[in-house]
């Protein structure tokens, strides 16, 4: 049955500047919550029109990170999902897009019955109700909410309205966290909080006044800032909370529950107040800083470089499975980032002699030719490797070059007229493309695989039956697979509804590890539970 207890709300906003950490924040304080033996949902409020992360350069926006139902969602939710141990999806994810547009769908079905649609209330009522549909999905003790971007844009303001109004409708039942950056110029040597304090007279221009300060910055916040902030931002000095960089987001629960954000926010909400188990969390940052063995893998991609800057944004839940695994294995991983289009002009040396090679994720021409090299380098070096999505295909049309003689083979994505389209385009995905419906019309979600008894995908899975998730429109071309496998190449898995290729791999007699999924293990793997295909892929890597 599900609770009678009114719900509970916890808004979460940042200041200053983007990226200071909100979602880590959101899932840290979501963690301490459920290990306190809450029902606990979080949902994420996007600024973009976009109806999804899909369509986004991830240069600009990060990786998208793709969930179980499919849904194309932000970053933020991976770190829900890696720190809750829980599948997120579209309940978890909400864009300034879907909430425009699902009011003005209603209005054109005559729904407002012929009332002047206004943002107030229609767009701030369409906000509160995701969080309380999401509650009731969930039976939720706690809802977290997190409010996209900073607070002062224009983009957010219903959102922060609807937190206002929200706030007023249940008194006692929500709390607002502000997470705020507090630099330390190198020219001054301490730390300046009016940053801050101007954030937050932001939020008491639009009616809220935080219940909690979460202060980011290099180091702990010495008393005198607290007090500095506590006097002009209308606060007790105890709920200010430091939360400083620290060598694992991984931290950050432990850091804020150091500094008791757990009972004073359960206090706050009226709440029986419970201590956190964490036990299976501090065993786990026990593992990070005990790497006993050493190993270099190159990533091979071409979603690095923002302006003048290398930022790993593009590939965050591939760094994350890659960091999971090594843990596990008791591993220290080097990642070495080379760019697909240096390859191409510069020569296959610039990779190295790495003691791995992943190909990830990625779509169109730029850099392709590549990340076709690295595939190829790694198969005649005898160099673990691992191909995603992208990655897989690629290590296709290599072997179809280098192994079958089909030189002039290649992905349909980049040369549509190729005599040899070893990766063609799904016919599903025929009508899309002719629609130019790019927008959620992927073959996306989770997909089951039947995998081959005797192969290395199966010793890694140790199972028939498995499910990754997918985001592509291309695939393995099945009118080549005789050829493939005549050769050496195996399909080691296929859909289960469709019997599509779902990875292909080398034998161990020919090989030590060689394997590409069309899946997206990435997305799957949590610290502590790491995905089998990475504990395999660092395991051999170690050898």
């Amino acid at each position: 049955m599900p609770s009678t207890k009114p719900t509970k709300y916890i808004f979460v906003s940042g200041g200053v500047i983007s990226g200071i950490g909100k979602g880590t924040t959101v899932a840290a304080i979501a963690l301490l919550l459920k290990n306190s033996g809450y029902k606990v949902a979080p949902i994420k409020f996007e600024n973009y029109l976009n109806i999804d992360a899909g369509t986004i350069n991830p240069i600009e926006h990060g990786d998208p990170f793709l969930c179980e139902d499919g849904t194309e969602g932000d970053m933020d939710i991976g770190t829900y999902e890696k720190f809750l141990g829980e599948d997120m999806g579209k309940d978890n994810f909400v864009t300034a897009g879907q909430i425009y547009k699902a009011v003005i769908d209603r209005e054109r079905r005559f729904e407002y019955n012929g009332e002047d649609v206004e943002a107030i209330p229609y767009i701030t009522d369409e906000i509160i109700s995701r969080i309380d549909n999401l509650a009731k999905k969930k039976d939720a003790d706690v809802v977290t909410i997190e409010l996209g971007g900073t607070a002062g844009e224009y983009q957010n303001v219903f959102y922060y309205e609807a937190s206002r109004i929200l706030t007023l409708k249940k008194p006692g039942d929500v709390v607002h966290v502000h997470v705020s950056y507090v630099p330390t110029p190198g020219h001054l040597g301490e730390p300046k909080t009016k940053p801050t304090q101007l954030s937050v007279r932001t939020l008491n221009s639009m009616g809220i006044q935080p219940d909690f300060i979460i202060t980011r910055s290099e180091k702990y916040l010495d008393q005198r800032r607290r007090d500095r902030l506590a006097l002009f931002c209308n606060m007790q000095k105890e709920d200010i909370i430091s939360s400083p960089d620290v060598e694992s987001v991984y931290e950050i629960p432990i850091v804020l529950e150091k500094q008791k954000l757990n009972e004073r926010i359960l206090r706050k909400l009226k709440l029986p107040v419970k201590s956190p188990n964490l036990t299976d969390w501090n065993k786990l940052l026990e593992k990070i800083k005990d790497g006993k063995r050493n190993v270099e893998i190159a990533i091979v991609g071409k979603y690095f470089g923002t302006g003048d800057y290398e930022l790993k944004d593009s590939y965050t839940a591939l760094f994350d499975a890659i960091n999971h695994a090594a843990w596990q294995m008791e591993t220290k991983v080097k990642t070495r980032w080379v760019d697909a289009e240096k390859v191409e002009k510069e020569g296959i040396s610039i990779i190295g002699n790495p003691d791995g090679i992943i190909v990830p994720i990625g779509w169109g021409q730029r850099g392709a030719e590549g990340m076709i090299k690295a595939a190829g380098f790694a198969r005649e070096k005898k160099i673990p490797y691992l191909g995603l999505c992208y990655g897989m295909q690629l290590a296709a049309v290599s072997y179809a070059r280098d192994v079958l003689g089909y030189k002039k083979a290649n992905t349909a994505e980049n040369s549509p007229k190729t005599a040899h389209p070893v990766i063609h385009l799904m016919p599903s995905q025929k009508k899309y493309m002719k629609k130019r419906a790019y927008g959620g019309t992927m073959r996306l979600g989770g997909w089951k695989a039947r995998v081959k008894k005797g192969t290395l995908a199966y010793s890694i899975y140790k199972t028939e039956i498995t499910s990754e998730r997918h985001r592509h429109r291309y695939e393995f071309n099945d009118k080549y697979t005789k050829s493939f496998e005549n050769k050496g190449l195996i399909v080691s898995a296929r859909s289960v509804d469709e019997g599509l290729a779902e990875i292909i791999e080398l034998p161990k007699n020919v090989h030590p590890f060689y394997l590409g999924t069309q899946g997206h293990p990435e997305y799957k793997s949590r610290p502590l539970s790491p995905h089998p295909i990475f504990l395999a892929f660092i395991k051999e890597c170690n050898i």
